[in-house]
């Protein structure tokens, strides 16, 4: 496992501002498990809005899901009504697009929101589908048989680590 050379944190500050600016009063984050989750609570607490952050899961509706299972999947947790709402996703790192397809199907499970955007610390391309974020703080590129992984320590600083798959 390598430590890559970005600064998540410098990153999330960069991710701060984009969202501040693409969030209205009536906007909901919601993270997707589990670095977006992460991002999401933290950009909440950070701009001071009221209650949890969403958290949505993709599991259910991966088109790996024979070879997957539940594994590692975390829980969809939506502590607002879905119908017409304003929801900003976030998530960690955004790569072929296929996850967002799944969460935008378990998003609809729960209702028919007005407007979904997305917001992402890093895009690594790759993607298989046509799905890009509203705002990126940084753009890598990786080898198709690396992947990148946002840790958090036990005091909640974040780091990015490019993984050997």
């Amino acid at each position: 496992m390598t430590t890559l050379a970005l600064d998540a944190e410098a990153l999330y500050l960069d991710l701060l501002t984009g969202v501040k600016a693409l969030c209205q009063p009536a906007t909901r984050l919601v993270g997707i498990t589990s670095g977006g989750a992460w991002l999401a609570q933290r950009l909440q607490a950070d701009m001071g809005l009221a209650g949890p952050a969403g958290v949505i899961s993709s599991v259910m509706h991966r088109d790996d899901f024979a070879q997957r299972g539940l594994s590692g999947g975390g829980q969809t947790s939506l502590p607002f009504d879905v119908n017409g709402a304003d929801i900003l996703l976030v998530d960690d790192v955004l790569f072929t697009g296929r996850t967002l397809r799944a969460v935008i199907n378990e998003l609809y499970d729960y209702g028919r929101p007005a407007r979904v955007r997305l917001a992402v610390l890093v895009d690594r391309g790759g993607r298989e589908l046509p799905i890009q974020a509203d705002f990126v703080a940084a753009t890598v590129r990786l080898e198709a048989k690396q992947s990148l992984a946002l840790l958090r320590d036990d005091a909640g600083r974040l780091r990015l680590d490019v993984e050997e798959t």
